[in-house]
């Protein structure tokens, strides 16, 4: 429980420690920095995601998003 704790207070003081520091005008520059390279991380996540769903779906041969609704058979 101690630890918890202190990881609580450590992550209230490092929210503080960042809402001062994005007051300055090199904080901000920082953030942003900070901001657009998360951004452009979560994207090529997502696109690499995407790319490897689509190999895998050629490669078993269902190219079709509905490929699980049910079909019919008459």
């Amino acid at each position: 429980m101690k630890n918890f704790i202190w990881f609580v207070v450590g992550l209230g003081a490092g929210f503080v420690v960042a809402h001062e520091v994005n007051k300055t005008q090199q904080g901000k520059a920082f953030f942003s920095e900070l901001d657009t390279k998360a951004r452009e991380f979560g994207e090529a996540l997502s696109d690499g995601y995407r790319q490897r769903e689509a190999e895998l779906r050629a490669a078993l041969g269902g190219d079709s998003d509905d490929a699980s609704a049910p079909t019919s058979t008459n």
